[in-house]
């Protein structure tokens, strides 16, 4: 959890928090996620959407998340400075050019180029106490 603003550098090289690199631990998966952000996932947790896939029907509409999802989707390992290196066509999805804010979601990281969280923020503020509602009722 939490929210954390860095920098991506001309490498494609992003800085992970040091608290959240230790929960991811050696390796992370990072793939596109929804919303033109990155999701980035610690190999164990990896390994049980990839077991749920495999369980998937055969629909065309299986088969074309898992295009979309699987396609962009590499193994990183962290240098010496707590960095990955975020590849160009993802770079390039999630538009990801200087300031990026790093938000821990449950069992994954996003990856968000800065201006397109504050948009998101800004367009579902109004929304979230209805949400809330919707999804939990009285039970937050």
């Amino acid at each position: 959890m939490g929210e954390y603003h860095y920098s991506i550098d001309d490498k494609g090289r992003l800085t992970i928090p040091s608290k959240l690199r230790f929960e991811l631990k050696d390796t992370c998966i990072i793939t596109r996620g929804l919303d033109k952000c990155l999701f980035i996932y610690p190999e164990e947790e990896w390994n049980n959407i990839i077991s749920k896939y495999r369980e998937l029907p055969n629909t065309k509409d299986a088969r074309n998340f898992m295009r979309f999802f699987l396609s962009g989707a590499s193994m990183c390992e962290f240098d010496k400075q707590g960095r990955i290196k975020i590849s160009a066509p993802l770079t390039e999805y999630a538009n990801l050019d200087k300031d990026c804010v790093i938000i821990g979601v449950n069992d994954h990281l996003e990856v968000w180029n800065k201006n397109t969280w504050d948009d998101f923020m800004n367009e579902k503020l109004d929304d979230l106490s209805d949400i809330a509602d919707n999804l939990f009722g009285s039970n937050i």
